[in-house]
């Protein structure tokens, strides 16, 4: 997890508000007595946003609003992406469509020869075009 500002100095308030943090995890048994006389040290010692970090690294709210929220595996985790529209579903099968059609008119229209297999390179350009177009 991320501190924001690391490097910024502690108040005695915020010092406070540490211990306070982990006397609640005492109190619901997360920190028995010796582990929470370690942390106690490490927070009263503690000058900066980073040092307080350790202390906390593995408990769960609350926690000292320096450090922030704590930020689960499905909060750091990118959205996914959205649908696409019916103008992009069809620009995307608009090449192989040429691509076929252009095969198919090869193969029954003999008399264009291999020039008829310029027009998926056509659509590809055209279909770059619009696709640049878009906000």
């Amino acid at each position: 997890m991320a501190v924001d500002r690391p490097n910024f100095r502690l108040s005695d308030a915020e010092r406070a508000e540490a211990l306070d943090a982990l006397a609640e995890h005492v109190r619901t048994g997360r920190l028995d007595l010796a582990e929470y006389d370690e942390r106690s040290a490490t927070v009263t010692a503690a000058k900066t946003r980073g040092d307080l970090l350790p202390a906390f690294a593995d408990l769960p709210d609350p926690r000292p609003s320096v450090l922030g929220p704590e930020r689960t595996p499905e909060a750091v985790s990118s959205p996914a992406p959205p649908a696409p529209t019916v103008g992009q579903r069809l620009s995307s099968m608009a090449v192989p469509a040429a691509a076929v059609l252009a095969a198919v008119f090869f193969f029954t229209m003999g008399r264009f020869g291999f020039f008829i297999f310029v027009l998926p390179i056509v659509v590809a350009l055209v279909m770059g075009v619009f696709a640049r177009r878009r906000p």
